[in-house]
């Protein structure tokens, strides 16, 4: 069977198939035909008389490798039977089988699942007598994260919390001490794990020539996907195998590099032409997915990038409609416009094609207690689901004890966190406390400080009228101490979500709605997708998916790119891909909420925010600005771009974005010295385009153009 590469790829892609002497590095813009470029380059090889044994796929995910081999096998008519085809682990795995000698394992060694890792800390841990009575040490499955992200990224365990935990800095010597015991208990016993494969696969490659010379002439032809996906080791062993000069293709987007918290390095896929020396480039551009406008968005938002290849991607998919971008009043009413967008998407198609992403999972809490209300059934990827976050059933057990105390299930949940007091004891207290018994109480009380702080606070809140935003304040001050002794790992994490919970309650006047609302929920099926549910995900768990309909919220800063990422350029580029990612999810709607302001829990009041840098760069003819009316509708409001004008960050924002700044000092046009910018830091003002405009030279960040309301002078 012939393959008929003319009629069948683009132009670009008949290129990468063709291009199979020396290293290539294939740009695949999202929704571009990857895979198809890469089953066709398999199939092209082997019709070319290439030997299948000669090919090694190195994938992210066994099930990419099988596919991609399965189409190949299918275009050609015939088995590709020797083709090494799997994950790098897959590989390193079966390679150092062959030479566990040469590693220093002369019996062999036992690979460990993450179970096994974990206990092999908690048990290294307990040998050097570390945490022994601090229930605020971390747990065995966050000693092993810190280990592993530390190898992955390779920085030191210092480095990685400073920048991920540093709320365990306090544990940081007994942290790094547990993960040398690790390195060295493995080595005592023949055991590796995961990370293990990859870090001895690359010294036995670097220090074995005769290994690599001959692995080198075994694989003529290596092709890798998610190329941007790599992390540093496995761009090494990349390099080992193909040497400077091979025929190595990498396939993959730098603008789809997200993964930096797992180490991946979009270093690897950015400086793979000075690499491998000669190396080709090519663009896929052609999308097949999205309609142009969504496109038209999409291409603005990778045009701020300061590192990148450059890509303008098109469709021969056409639409006269524009994205949305929605400016509700407040993250309070976000959610209900939401379901509105949802039940208007509902109209022309199902469910499951719509879907909601956000930033961090504790986003959609608001939205799913709204969906729950209205009987609109959803599934949720990455993230907890509200009702299932074992902090929000820890304080909603006092919530329900203050409305029937005669909730054992809320008892035992609320006494949880009682050193020395099992669920026994809790019937005990339980049966105590409902037939007056005040000896037992007294002296189980005298005995447990915290049991009498518990039920000193539940009389006081049964005491309290019954409106939830004011109950579930004094509940959040008394829990806070709780919380962090009891998830000492991730507390400020989970108290995302109970600020979430707070701003969910103010909308309440009554306790037995909240509760109900909050409670009512279906049965939870993760494993597979349900039919007819709107998705809800996070942006990280929607990548390489696709929907009809897609509605991104919270896109403010501090939520969107998140208040981490601000603080390093790095940080704030992958924020920027991280968007780019959500928006080319969409096929044929995109709406883009921006709340104008959000609940602050300390004030009870709302704050106003700054929209994302990423919206507020997009020049106004590639959307549809909706804002929300102090009456509760929307207005709509089409941007047009000025004749002749260049988009540039906020330009289409004016002073209805300038208002939210309001105490922010205009720049001084007659000077054009230092200033100083929020997101940007302290950069030279070099040029004043327009009045109350100014070119700014960030390092770092380049030159952006900012409205003068954003600038402080130095």
């Amino acid at each position: 069977m012939s393959i008929d590469i003319d009629n069948e790829l683009n132009e670009a892609q008949r290129e990468a198939v063709l291009a199979t002497e020396g290293p290539v590095l294939v740009i695949a813009g999202a929704g571009s035909g990857k895979t198809r470029t890469i089953v066709y380059r398999l199939a092209h090889l082997v019709e070319q008389g290439v030997d299948p044994a000669q090919i090694l796929l190195l994938t992210f995910t066994r099930k990419a490798a099988q596919e991609m081999l399965s189409r190949a096998e299918t275009i050609l008519g015939r088995p590709l039977t020797g083709t090494s085809g799997g994950t790098f682990h897959s590989f390193a795995y079966a390679t150092l089988r062959r030479n566990a000698a040469d590693i220093g394992f002369d019996n062999g060694f036992t690979l460990m699942d993450r179970a096994d890792s974990e206990n092999i800390c908690k048990e290294v841990k307990d040998a050097l007598k570390l945490g022994k009575g601090d229930r605020s040490f971390p747990k065995k499955a966050t000693l092993l994260d810190m280990i592993t992200k530390s190898r992955n990224k390779e920085l030191t365990i210092d480095a990685v919390m400073e920048r991920e935990a540093y709320h365990l800095s306090p544990y940081l010597d007994a942290v790094t001490e547990i993960a040398d015991g690790y390195a060295r208990f493995k080595r005592e016993h023949a055991l590796v794990d995961y990370d293990d494969l990859l870090f001895l696969l690359d010294k036995l490659l670097a220090e074995n020539e005769p290994l690599r010379n001959q692995l080198q002439a075994r694989y003529r032809y290596i092709m890798v996907d998610e190329y941007q996906d790599t992390n540093l080791v496995q761009a090494r062993i990349v390099k080992h195998l193909a040497g400077t000069k091979g025929n190595v293709m990498a396939v993959g987007d730098d603008a789809q590099s997200i993964y930096a918290f797992r180490g991946a390095n979009v270093a690897n896929i950015l400086e793979f032409p000075k690499i491998f020396e000669g190396a080709k480039v090519i663009r896929l551009e052609q999308n097949y997915r999205s309609v142009q406008p969504i496109l038209d968005l999409t291409n603005q938002i990778l045009a701020g990038a300061t590192t990148k290849f450059d890509k303008n991607l098109y469709s021969d998919l056409k639409s006269d409609v524009l994205p949305e971008v929605v400016h509700p009043l407040s993250d309070q009413t976000q959610a209900r416009l939401v379901v509105d967008a949802v039940l208007e998407f509902q109209r022309k198609y199902m469910l499951h094609d719509i879907a909601v992403l956000f930033r961090a999972g504790y986003q959609s809490f608001p939205l799913e207690v709204a969906l729950t209300r209205i009987g609109i059934d959803y599934q949720k990827f990455g993230g907890i689901r509200f009702h299932e976050a074992a902090h929000i059933k820890d304080v909603l057990s006092y919530l329900r004890l203050t409305l029937n105390p005669h909730d054992l299930l809320a008892w035992q949940r609320a006494m949880d966190h009682i050193k020395g007091v099992g669920p026994k004891t809790v019937t005990k207290i339980y049966q105590a406390i409902h037939t007056n018994d005040e000896k037992y109480l007294v002296k189980m009380t005298k005995k447990h400080d915290t049991l009498r702080e518990l039920l000193n606070e539940l009389n006081a809140l049964r005491a309290m009228p019954p409106k939830p935003s004011a109950v579930l304040e004094r509940i959040l001050a008394f829990y806070q101490p709780i919380l962090m002794e009891k998830y000492p790992d991730d507390y400020p994490k989970r108290q995302a979500g109970l600020e979430q919970l707070s701003q969910i309650a103010v909308s309440y006047s009554d306790m037995d709605q909240f509760l109900g609302d909050l409670s009512l929920d279906g049965d939870p099926d993760e494993e597979k997708r349900k039919e007819n549910a709107v998705v809800l995900s996070t942006v990280h768990s929607a990548k390489g998916l696709e929907w009809s309909a897609v509605i991104i919220i919270d896109l403010v800063e501090d939520r969107f790119p998140s208040r981490r990422a601000m603080q390093r350029a790095e940080d704030l580029e992958e924020e920027r891909r991280l968007m780019y990612v959500a928006c080319t999810r969409a096929k044929q709607c995109l709406k883009l909420f921006v709340p104008s302001s959000v609940y602050n829990r300390a004030s009870g009041m709302s704050d106003p925010t700054l929209p994302s840098p990423f919206v507020l760069e997009l020049p106004g003819d590639v959307f549809q600005r909706v804002n929300e009316s102090y009456g509760g509708g929307l207005e709509r409001k089409q941007m047009q771009k000025t004749p002749g004008a260049t988009p540039s960050p906020r330009h289409d924002y004016g002073d209805e974005t300038a208002s939210t700044s309001a105490a922010s000092p205009k720049v001084d046009p007659s000077k054009l010295g230092f200033c100083k910018h929020k997101i940007f830091g302290k950069g030279k003002i070099i040029a004043q385009p327009e009045p109350n405009k100014f070119k700014v030279n960030f390092p770092g960040f380049g030159i952006k153009t900012i409205i003068g309301d954003y600038l402080e002078l130095l």
